[in-house]
């Protein structure tokens, strides 16, 4: 009896690991990164004296439909399009940012939060060979091309790109929201 005991309980305990719902640092510590990304994003406002008047560049529309399509996703499949944006915001702010006013200190603070953010769900992800999401790949491509180069990296750019940031980090923690554990 104490063996069948002992196999349900390990049993019960690997489910429970495996599934993303119980996945411990989204449930302890992803509200505290987001917060902290957010944050520094508004700093990064504050300490800048950019407009985006007159930017000369209109903003592609933001992809209301792939949020809408991750929200009805499997709880896996939300998290590695987190992931996937946490990764490709990295890679959008990896970019010669020098015309944004931002203190230097201030953005590499924002990456490795954001960098911590995306190990921290990866980490949640049991498939760990999760497939990226094509148009949303594409949509970051399209800030950095016809954004960020249009616009020779000025500041009026970056401050474009940290406000469509700002936005896809709150929709991706409305998304991982919707995952975290009620107690």
């Amino acid at each position: 009896m104490l063996s069948r005991t002992l196999l349900v309980f390990l049993f019960l305990s690997v489910c429970s690991a495996g599934s993303s719902l119980s996945c411990r640092w989204l449930d302890h510590k992803f509200r505290q990164h987001s917060e902290s990304s957010l944050n520094l994003l508004d700093m990064m406002v504050t300490n800048s004296t950019n407009t985006t008047e007159d930017a000369g560049v209109e903003m592609k529309h933001f992809p209301d439909e792939l949020y809408r399509q991750a929200s009805k996703a499997t709880a896996e499949d939300k998290l590695g399009f987190i992931v996937q944006v946490l990764e490709e915001t990295v890679v959008l702010f990896e970019e010669d940012h020098s015309s944004a006013s931002w203190e230097e200190n201030t953005v590499e603070n924002f990456l490795n939060v954001v960098t911590q953010q995306a190990d921290g769900l990866r980490s949640c992800i049991w498939s760990h060979g999760h497939k990226k999401n094509k148009k949303l790949h594409m949509y970051f491509k399209r800030l950095s091309r016809h954004v960020l180069h249009q616009m020779g990296h000025s500041a009026e750019a970056w401050e474009l790109i940290r406000t469509q940031i700002q936005t896809h980090l709150m929709r991706a923690d409305l998304l991982a929201s919707s995952l975290l554990n009620i107690n």
